[in-house]
């Protein structure tokens, strides 16, 4: 993929999954603003990217602020003369089961995830429908998002609430040329070193070593760099036609996943009691019901 002239932002990309993105869009020929709460890390990346012949400057800040989000896009315009490529991965964990969860690890998840992929690609939207060149907005859902992972109730909302917000953003942005989609990726970062399946896999990689097929393809599980390619093919003209898509990708897996959609349906001609209710149950709805969790990490658990 070629992003020669292209102008990307990284939100939450001094580490993990946010600093495999920025590499592989500096790699592809993008002018990077590397964004991250911690501005050791943020240097760090700047240098690699010019060591291996890229641009990139930093911007440090923790995303959830509107201010925040104004100055890393007004960073890109300033730094390199445009933006066309967002993408909004920052992201913080609080996990607790939702008895024990605090205020304030409820927030605090929703505040950075959610309100912050809400600020940055409203300021980002308006850079680009000012240009009039169209751009790319990427955000990071998970299947937590998806599918729901226990211990992780504000996690989930944010990230089901990201990808909602993009198949909105996509209708509205699409008379503008910007297309928006959310990548659900799986990879050892320090996020999944959290789950207790996952965190052997992790450390093996960490380790150098390789993971087996069960995982890589079972799973779709493997490093960050194995998820860089979908964000740097995302912002490229060869994806101008995809929009308003949730897919997933890790390992040696890439995956479309589907809109809600009902599945199955019952008429009746004048409401529905609670008895009408339990006989259609039972006929038709209870054949139905839909799997709570990923049905393969709960088989291996």
């Amino acid at each position: 993929m070629d992003l020669q002239g292209k102008v990307a932002v990284v939100t939450g990309s001094g580490q993990g999954l946010g600093r495999a993105y920025a590499l592989g869009l500096a790699h592809a020929g993008a002018r990077v603003v590397v964004n991250d709460i911690d501005a050791e890390n943020a240097r760090k990346l700047v240098a690699d990217i010019r060591r291996d012949g890229g641009e990139a400057v930093a911007e440090v800040g923790a995303v959830g602020a509107t201010e925040v989000a104004e100055r890393i896009v007004r960073r890109a315009v300033e730094a390199y003369g445009h933006l066309d490529v967002f993408v909004a991965n920052a992201g913080i964990l609080r996990d607790s089961v939702v008895w024990k969860m605090t205020d304030d690890d409820f927030d605090k998840v929703i505040e950075v995830h959610l309100r912050g992929t809400f600020t940055c690609v409203r300021a980002a939207s308006n850079v680009m429908r000012e240009q009039g060149a169209g751009g790319r907005i990427i955000c990071v859902g998970s299947p937590t998002g998806q599918q729901g992972l226990f211990g992780q109730s504000n996690y989930a909302a944010a990230k089901a609430g990201i990808v909602g917000m993009v198949r909105t953003w996509a209708m509205e942005l699409q008379k503008a040329g910007v297309t928006v989609n959310a990548i659900v990726p799986v990879a050892a970062t320090g996020m999944t070193e959290t789950v207790p399946f996952l965190a052997p896999y992790a450390a093996a990689l960490q380790a150098g070593e390789a993971l087996p097929a069960k995982v890589r393809r079972g799973l779709g599980f493997g490093s960050p760099e194995d998820v860089a390619g979908l964000v740097t093919f995302l912002a490229s003209d060869a994806a101008s036609y995809i929009t308003g898509q949730a897919i997933g990708i890790g390992g040696d897996r890439v995956t479309v996943w589907s809109h809600p959609t009902e599945v199955v349906t019952a008429v009746t001609d004048e409401g529905w009691s609670a008895d009408d209710l339990h006989d259609v149950w039972d006929d038709l709805l209870r054949h139905h019901l839909q799997s709570v969790g990923d049905p393969k990490l709960q088989r291996k658990a």
